[in-house]
């Protein structure tokens, strides 16, 4: 090849590499489809069940039937306003035109392509004004509703949480401003998506939106994750310390208890307090933890959390506990041993079922960033491995796992003693 074929051969390729740059976000989509093994984990825990919200499942044959209601929510949305609806929706048309830019920098570059501006447009309204009557709908929802209608709404609270299926929050909040201020002025939109975030919590401890502002939230799901962020910067380089099993702890006399009043609705630690007994005396770690509750949604909502992380928008915290997790539940008898001590509320069928679900879900993850001392971590192994720790673990297993056992052990400490002193008498009477 000449020099000259050579120098046209690199040129191409350098215009090719320029091109591409230039059609790349700087800043990655915070809304995008997954790919690869994370999603092929688990794709229904991705996929919407009855509404699209956005432009990625927009054409998913599922949720067509739901696409023509929100008209509905759109309606009864403006009527609440008591505005005349034409000025309200060029209000919010207005305010989406003004920021197209940045509502296409949510999204992968391709994601609108097919989509004029006016479609787009009229996308994020619809959407907008659904998601705002929808959640209005919740607060006033009334117990004694028929169930098809409360299974309905579950399903939907579970649609507008999922990372594929969102739109940006400060458009959320601009068509709030135009419409839900008019007859709610002092309602912020953070408090009015409060019952979706408690809906989906994934602790017994209440949500906390108090520090929470529009300018760190991408959008609905962003939102549950900041309601996770610990208060103070507690991030450890990851050196992937492990401990054992929920059972292997509890053999070896670590007590697990509830975290009472956190300062980190996701926080756990590592308390020390003295124990004594006839074989001598150490220091006894208590593990205490945030009461994990598990129920239908709570695979989907944990995924969505952890793939939110994986974008590299944010820090690793759900995926650190989930890490911890995975390492205290090997098998169900771990999980059953959470829940005897207080931090884990089952509502699906089995254990088995939780355990499946937690044993998976660290799989084909990469993260940096560890958000609990490995201190703790390193205290509860180290009493574990301990010389008198496995041997009064050996004993509790061999003779203390059942009353009949410890039964015929005292019987059998009776038995002997009676032979000793049977013994020095027959020797004192020769």
């Amino acid at each position: 090849m000449s020099d000259l074929e050579l120098g046209d051969l690199v040129q191409s390729l350098l215009d090719h590499v320029k091109t591409e740059h230039n059609h790349t976000n700087v800043i990655s989509p915070s809304i995008y489809i997954l790919s690869g093994a994370l999603r092929d984990m688990s794709p229904s825990s991705f996929n919407p069940r009855l509404v699209s919200i956005g432009p990625l499942h927009r054409h998913d044959e599922n949720v067509q039937a739901f696409e023509r209601r929100k008209a509905t929510y759109l309606i009864n949305l403006m009527s609440r306003t008591g505005c005349p609806q034409e000025e309200i929706l060029k209000s919010c048309m207005r305010k989406v035109y003004d920021s197209m830019v940045q509502i296409k920098a949510c999204y992968e570059d391709h994601v609108f392509m097919k989509y004029s501006d006016a479609e787009i447009a009229k996308m994020m309204v619809m959407d907008a004004c659904f998601i705002l009557e929808f959640v209005l709908l919740i607060q006033e929802y009334d117990n004694e509703s028929n169930s098809k209608l409360l299974s309905l709404y579950q399903y939907i609270t579970l649609d507008l949480m999922l990372l594929e299926n969102q739109i940006p929050f400060f458009i959320l909040d601009q068509i709030s401003q135009c419409t839900v201020s008019e007859f709610r002025p002092n309602a912020p939109l953070i408090k009015l998506i409060c019952p979706l975030l408690s809906f989906h919590n994934l602790f017994e401890a209440h949500i906390d939106t108090t520090n929470i502002s529009i300018g760190t939230t991408n959008h609905i799901l962003s939102l549950l994750h900041e309601c996770y962020k610990p208060p103070y910067n507690i991030a450890n380089q990851f050196y992937g310390s492990r401990i054992p099993s929920a059972v292997d702890l509890d053999r070896a006399g670590v007590n697990l208890k509830p975290n009472k009043n956190p300062s980190w609705l996701m926080g756990m630690e590592v308390t020390l307090s003295r124990f004594t007994c006839f074989l001598g005396s150490w220091r006894k770690p208590t593990l205490r933890m945030p009461v994990f509750v598990v129920g239908d949604f709570t695979e989907s909502i944990l995924r969505n959390l952890i793939a939110y992380e994986q974008s590299g928008l944010t820090r690793s915290y759900v995926t650190s506990y989930a890490y911890v997790m995975d390492m205290l539940v090997n098998t169900q008898e771990d999980v059953a041993k959470l829940v005897d001590s207080g931090v884990l509320a089952n509502y699906l069928d089995s254990n088995e079922e939780v355990a499946n679900m937690i044993n998976n879900i660290c799989k084909e993850l990469v993260w940096a960033d560890f958000f609990y001392d490995e201190k703790h971590l390193e205290t509860l192994k180290t009493y574990t491995d301990g010389y008198w720790q496995k041997n009064m673990a050996w004993l509790r297993r061999t003779y203390f796992n059942s009353p009949w056992n410890m039964i015929a052990l005292f019987a059998g400490i009776i038995l002997f003693a009676l032979t000793v002193v049977q013994t020095i008498f027959t020797v004192k009477s020769a």
